[in-house]
């Protein structure tokens, strides 16, 4: 008998993501979600652009949705501070269902200093921005993406998919 896989890499995170009608990247590259950039940035099947700030990736997206595509935002918990303003004023403003995909660092008190304060404030800052978000275990990412997916879609509201270190292989 096989062993069952517990996890997701970054190519079935990607394949599960474009199932879901995900036809549009864009983000700032984190060590954290490495797996997935790696796919990202090296098919251009995914429609990936790099945006050189996390505030930069929220206005790109929300120019393709407007041109017709679903996308998806892909970031590290410290580039949440730079993007704050365009998720109010545009992203929310304009009910853009947006999935943000966040490497959390510093959630458990390790890492640097800037990823430990907002590893430990981005729960908190989501909430207060009223952005529904799960931070599942290995086993739990596919149906954490889809259950976001829906909640997006159906609330044309932003959610946000928080993958720890090493929970997308």
């Amino acid at each position: 008998m096989g062993k069952m896989r517990l996890s997701m890499n970054g190519v079935e995170f990607c394949e599960a993501s474009r199932t879901l009608g995900y036809n549009f990247y864009t983000g700032v590259p984190d060590s954290t979600l490495g797996s997935i950039f790696a796919v990202l940035e090296n098919d251009q099947q995914y429609n990936y652009l790099l945006a050189p700030r996390e505030d930069n990736a929220i206005g790109l997206a929300a120019g393709a949705y407007f041109g017709g595509l679903r996308p998806m935002v892909l970031m590290q918990n410290s580039g949440i501070g730079h993007c704050l303003t365009a998720l109010a004023s545009l992203a929310s403003m304009y009910r853009i269902p947006l999935l943000l995909t966040i490497g959390w660092r510093g959630h458990d008190g390790s890492d640097a200093p800037e990823h430990r304060m907002l590893g430990n404030l981005l729960p908190a800052l989501l909430r207060l921005m009223e952005i529904q978000f799960l931070a599942p275990e290995p086993a739990d990412v596919h149906k954490s993406l889809i259950q976001l997916s829906d909640l997006s879609c159906s609330r044309s509201a932003i959610t946000a998919l928080l993958l720890r270190d090493k929970v997308v292989q």
